[in-house]
């Protein structure tokens, strides 16, 4: 028999809606042979469960069996004479058609979902072109984690700009999942690409994005975002419900939290600016919360304190690596939620 043909049969003794609905239809004959309980009409219920687990053509293959099975055994009890065989016979094939079309329907709609991801997931990975790996005295790296399959896509976003104030930065999650969230994104984009060189502070380029996205969301929608301004030996932040940056200078860790609180961009975002030192060398990891919000199998969340200082270890491209390991390591190889990671380093 050619490989091919193995291969295939391989994936049709796994599947769980074929071997479920055979399953319930062996259940079934056994007990209608053992004791004449007379289930030859319930024998399409079988059909049923496997429209819930397999494709149609798979189902209609469990359809068939168990109306054939119906007709077989039915005749067999009853005697050509009985009208009763035949009455569950035709009962049980209409169950049958209707698990058929259920499937068929079933069917149509994932394939529209995936369709409808791939183009969101398409889109989200156009929006996120690749950063440069240096501007001016700030070398750059990236990371983009997608979720698992189940889970919808994300918007999370970055983007650097050099302006003359400065190397800017962009790092924001978008509430929700979809379509809408890859819109927002681009939006946000957008804006920043274009107030990044025009506004003169970086509190007034976060307000000037907070007004962008208020023109575009709902008064229940907004995105947390960070807003970095690195200049000489100084960085200047603007913090608008993001999770903080993490500074590591040599073996120093410190958490660059806002110096007030402030809502997301969307709900009227006016950031209390905050500047911490730069020292050359150091370097400063920004990300969304799908990191430090990866739980494990005992429902722990990521640790991310306990892994920060292994970010100066390498080129920001291994640090990076390393740290997307250890979370997927922490996480059991996927994580629910979409993630972006952009670690920088002061290089004068």
């Amino acid at each position: 028999m050619p490989p091919s043909t193995l291969g295939r049969l391989g994936l049709l003794a796994r599947d769980r809606g074929l071997q479920a609905g055979f399953g319930v239809l062996a259940l079934f004959v056994v007990g209608d042979l053992r004791r004449d309980l007379l289930l030859t009409a319930t024998y399409s219920a079988s059909a049923i469960i496997a429209s819930m687990l397999t494709t149609a053509w798979r189902t209609a293959a469990v359809a068939v069996a168990s109306v054939t099975l119906a007709f077989l055994i039915g005749y067999l009890d009853d005697g050509p004479a009985g009208a009763e065989w035949a009455l569950r016979g035709w009962l049980g094939a209409a169950l049958g058609v209707l698990a058929v079309i259920s499937a068929v329907v079933r069917d149509r709609r994932e394939e529209r979902l995936r369709r409808m991801t791939v183009i969101a997931a398409t889109a989200q990975q156009a929006l996120l072109s690749s950063i440069p790996s240096r501007l001016a005295d700030v070398e750059l790296a990236a990371r983009y984690v997608s979720a698992t399959t189940a889970a919808q896509v994300g918007g999370d976003l970055y983007e650097v700009s050099s302006t003359p104030y400065g190397v800017r930065m962009i790092v924001g999650d978008v509430k929700g999942k979809g379509i809408e969230a890859v819109q927002i994104a681009a939006s946000v984009l957008s804006a920043f690409r274009h107030a990044a060189v025009t506004e003169s502070d970086v509190g007034a380029l976060a307000r000037t994005l907070d007004a962008a996205v208020g023109r575009m969301v709902s008064d229940e929608d907004f995105v947390t975002a960070i807003v970095a301004e690195f200049a000489h030996d100084r960085i200047t932040l603007a913090n608008c419900g993001h999770p903080s940056p993490v500074l590591v200078a040599g073996r120093r860790i410190e958490s660059l939290d806002p110096v007030e609180h402030t809502l997301p961009l969307g709900l009227g975002a006016d950031p209390v600016l905050s500047t911490h030192p730069w020292p050359e060398g150091a370097r400063m990891l920004l990300y969304t919360d799908g990191l430090v919000e990866a739980r494990d199998r005992r429902g722990r969340f990521f640790p991310l304190d306990d892994h920060a200082e292994e970010l100066a270890d390498g080129s920001l491209d291994q640090a990076l690596d390393h740290l997307v390991d250890q979370l997927l390591l922490h996480a059991g190889t996927h994580v629910d939620d979409d993630l972006a990671l952009v670690l920088t380093e002061h290089h004068a």
